[in-house]
C-alpha cells in the first residue's frame, strides 16, 4: 500500500476512479458507474436529478457522469470552493479549473498517511458543488498494518475509510432491507476483520386489513415489501378522513391508515341554517344531510328575545351536535309566525 509516485502515478489513479465527466468522444458517451444513491449520501454527497441524456435536464443542465450518482443533471459551469482546507494536508488544483470534474491534489503532510497508508490522493469537483471526499491524513504509526478491503453485502454498503488497525467500518442496508448482525467491524491486530459483513434481509409487513365502513384497494398477500403501497376507499355517504394511499415502512410496519367518516343529518327541521355561505331552510339542503367536517351555523335567540346570533356546530363522524342555546320553533311557531322563528328575526 505505497503511495503512487509523482503526477504519472496520481493521473492513472484519476484514470481509474473518476470517469472522464460528461465526456463524449467519437464512439460515445465515456463509461460511467451505475447510480448509487445510498453510499453517495454516506460520503456527503448530494446526487441530483438522474437522466440518460441531456434532455432529460432542464435549463442549462446537461447529463454527465457524477461518481457515485451516475448520470445526473448537471450544470457544468458551477464551480467548487477554493481555496479548501484539509487537517493535516496541502491541496493544490490539478490543473486551472476548479469547475465540475476538476481535480484537486490532497497530500498529507510529512508524518502523516491516510488509512490505507498512501500519502497523496485525488479529490473531483462533484454535482452538487462540493469536493469529494478523501480519507483523512492520520499521524503514522509505526510499524503500520492494515487489514484487506472489508467485506461487501448484498443490498447493503459500508462506510468509513479507516482500514488501518484498530479503525472500524459501518455497514447500512438500501431502502426496504434490514441488518442483521453486528452493524460495525473492526481491523484486528492479525490484520483480520473482527467478523464477516452482516446480512441485509428485505423488509415485509402483514397485509393492511380493511377499516370501518371502507375497503382496501390492493392484490391480496401474506406480506408485502417495503415501499409498496396500497389504497383505501369509503362507502358511499362516506367521507375519507387521512390520506387514502398507506406505504409498507421499513420498520415493517404500514404508515397510519385512514378513517371513513359518515355524513350527518342535520338536527333541525323549522329553522334556517348557514350552510357553504347560504342562509338555508333544512329542506333546501340535499337530503338533510352534511359531509364530515363541514360547519353548519345554526341560530340562537339573544336573552331579551329580541334578535338572533350564529352558533356553529362541526360535523363529525355522523354526529352534528345542536348548540346548547338552539331551540327548535313549533310546528304552530313555524307555520303561524314565521317571521318570528329565530332564524327570520334581526340579527344582533
Amino acid at each position: 500500500m505505497e503511495e503512487e509516485a509523482g503526477a504519472g502515478g496520481l493521473k492513472a489513479t484519476a484514470e481509474r476512479r473518476f470517469p472522464a465527466a460528461g465526456g463524449r468522444g467519437a464512439e460515445g458517451p465515456s463509461p460511467c458507474p451505475a447510480r448509487r444513491e445510498e453510499p453517495a449520501e454516506g460520503t456527503g454527497q448530494t446526487c441530483q436529478r438522474t437522466c440518460s441524456q441531456d434532455r432529460d435536464c432542464s435549463g442549462r443542465r446537461q447529463c454527465l457522469c457524477d461518481g457515485a450518482c451516475g448520470l445526473s443533471c448537471v450544470t457544468p459551469g458551477r464551480t467548487c470552493p477554493w481555496p479548501v482546507q484539509i487537517d493535516n494536508a496541502e491541496t493544490r488544483l490539478a490543473q486551472a479549473s476548479r469547475g465540475f470534474g476538476a481535480l484537486m491534489e490532497v497530500t498529507c503532510q510529512s508524518g502523516f498517511r491516510m488509512s490505507k497508508g498512501q500519502g497523496a490522493a485525488l479529490s473531483q469537483c462533484q454535482g452538487d458543488r462540493k469536493w469529494s471526499l478523501t480519507a483523512p491524513c492520520e499521524r503514522d504509526l509505526i510499524p503500520a498494518s492494515f487489514c484487506s478491503p472489508p467485506p461487501e453485502t448484498d443490498n447493503g454498503f459500508h462506510s468509513g475509510a479507516s482500514y488501518r488497525t484498530g479503525g472500524e467500518v459501518r455497514y447500512k442496508c438500501k431502502r426496504g432491507y434490514r441488518l442483521e448482525g453486528p452493524e460495525t467491524i473492526r481491523c484486528q491486530e492479525n490484520q483480520e476483520w473482527s467478523g464477516p459483513a452482516p446480512t441485509c434481509r428485505p423488509v415485509f409487513c402483514p397485509p393492511p386489513g380493511d377499516i370501518a365502513e371502507g375497503y382496501l384497494v390492493a392484490v391480496e398477500k401474506a406480506q408485502y415489501r417495503a415501499g409498496e403501497l396500497v389504497y383505501y376507499l369509503c362507502k358511499r355517504s362516506h367521507l375519507l378522513d387521512g390520506t387514502n394511499r398507506v406505504t409498507c415502512r421499513g420498520n415493517g410496519t404500514w404508515s397510519p391508515r385512514p378513517f371513513c367518516r359518515a355524513s350527518c343529518v342535520v338536527p333541525a327541521q323549522r329553522s334556517r341554517v348557514l350552510y357553504q355561505g347560504l342562509k338555508l331552510w333544512i329542506q333546501e339542503i340535499p337530503q338533510g344531510q352534511v359531509q364530515h367536517g363541514e360547519i353548519v351555523t345554526f341560530y340562537c335567540r339573544s336573552q331579551n328575545q329580541t334578535c338572533s346570533y350564529p352558533a356553529p356546530s362541526r360535523c363529525f363522524d355522523g354526529l352534528l351536535p345542536l348548540p346548547a342555546c338552539y331551540d327548535e320553533p313549533t310546528w304552530l311557531q313555524y307555520k303561524l309566525f314565521p317571521k318570528r322563528v329565530v332564524s327570520e328575526i334581526r340579527p344582533c
